[in-house]
């Protein structure tokens, strides 16, 4: 009988979200075990499935087989095995971690291992479903964390008719992506529909009531001593990888689990990718990056040459309305904050409801913030992306035209 090689091996795939499913549709016979009981679906619609725009059948992924509900709990790297919690072991040629992140939950007072009752981060389907049964006209709602989720998260509460008020320690809004010009107005979108933003905002704890034995949040306290009244509050402070499976097999892992060009980590039989991978010292936490890696790795694991050298991300939020009047769009990539020489052009169309600013550096586009009218977005991420010196008949002004400077 002649031996299996090495690619025809099984392939297990540990995590059923976006990056698991890709590479799942891209390996065929792949076995994916996936802790939700729900099918695999796109993340980055979780907000428009809160305001109830879409049901969760319709953020659905293409169909891939998976292992619903089942989590892996042990590696064994001697006999290539996967240990489940329903009993079940997997025998592996080659392992994929897309074990995903974790929502971080931040040290406050009165906040501990079993979140209380109107507690809710905001990371999973079940938990826009969550919120989604908990809102209501009027409901108060606290949103801790100004990020691109928390933005998201209190946009769709404001639609969804509560009270919300958005807690963000940072200077502004969006600090990863945003320069303070696109920030401010994003935070003037947000209070046209109602939404009270606090920047400069430190969250010290969470007042809680006790009924029986159940506590349900009763306000948010601020490290200056206010409280603000909260029904619901929802955590949105960033996300942390999950290497928990990949530090007790022994793997090496730094912020996330560490990976070459071939999304191969410490053990060549074990790769990684998506928001729990480490890229030449880049955790990118974003659905572009881990979708490149997966149709990288599809190549890999079908025998032929690819390499995975880093995604220039480009972020996109659409903040969606019933009134067309009513949504935003922003796109950012790159280095939107300018050093010391670099050159800024920013146009701003107060008729149009559009802000574009770009930033280019020794010749070449570092990166731009674009908010209300994104015609501009494809000619410049191509730009960018390209890392290609600028021509130097293209002005800097001409980049932020509708054709993107073609």
């Amino acid at each position: 009988m002649r031996k299996k090689t090495e690619s025809a091996l099984p392939v297990v795939v540990i995590g059923a979200g976006m990056a698991g499913a890709r590479l799942a549709a891209r390996v065929p016979g792949a076995t994916v075990v996936g802790e939700e009981r729900h099918a695999p679906y796109n993340r980055v619609l979780l907000a428009d499935v809160l305001a109830g725009r879409y049901a969760p059948d319709v953020i659905a992924l293409p169909a891939t087989e998976v292992r619903r509900g089942v989590r892996a709990v042990r590696i064994d790297r001697a006999d290539r095995l996967v240990h489940c919690d329903d009993g079940s072991v997997l025998h592996y040629g080659r392992l994929v971690l897309a074990t995903g992140s974790n929502p971080v939950l931040p040290p406050l007072r009165g906040l501990g291992d079993t979140l209380p009752d109107g507690v809710h981060p905001f990371r999973t389907l079940d938990d826009a479903l969550a919120l989604r049964t908990a809102v209501r006209p009027g409901v108060r709602a606290v949103v801790i964390g100004g990020g691109l989720l928390g933005v998201s998260a209190a946009r769709a509460l404001a639609e969804c008719g509560a009270q919300v008020v958005l807690a963000q320690q940072g200077e502004h809004l969006m600090e990863r992506q945003l320069d303070p010009e696109a920030a401010a107005l994003l935070r003037v979108h947000l209070e046209a529909l109602g939404v009270e933003v606090h920047t400069e905002c430190r969250v010290r704890g969470l007042r809680c009531t006790t009924a029986t034995t159940t506590e349900s949040v009763r306000a948010v306290e601020l490290a200056d001593g206010y409280e603000l009244a909260a029904d619901l509050t929802v955590l949105a402070c960033g996300v942390r990888p999950r290497t928990g499976l990949a530090l007790a097999a022994g793997l090496d892992v730094r912020k996330g689990i560490v990976v070459d060009d071939e999304l191969r980590t410490s053990d060549p039989y074990i790769h990684a990718l998506g928001d729990c991978a480490e890229h030449r010292s880049t955790l990118y936490g974003l659905a572009g990056p881990a979708l490149e890696q997966a149709d990288v790795l599809a190549e890999v694991l079908a025998g032929r040459p690819a390499r995975y050298e880093g995604t220039r991300a480009l972020t996109r939020l659409t903040l969606r309305s019933p009134d067309p009047l009513r949504a935003l769009d922003l796109a950012a990539f790159g280095e939107a904050r300018p050093l010391p020489g670099d050159d800024v052009v920013r146009l701003a169309d107060a008729t149009r409801g559009a802000y574009r600013t770009v930033v280019v550096r020794e010749g070449r586009l570092a990166g731009g913030v674009l908010l209300g009218d994104l015609g501009a977005v494809s000619g410049l991420a191509r730009t960018w992306q390209d890392d290609e010196p600028l021509p130097p008949a293209m002005s800097l002004l001409h980049l932020l035209t509708d054709d993107g400077g073609h």
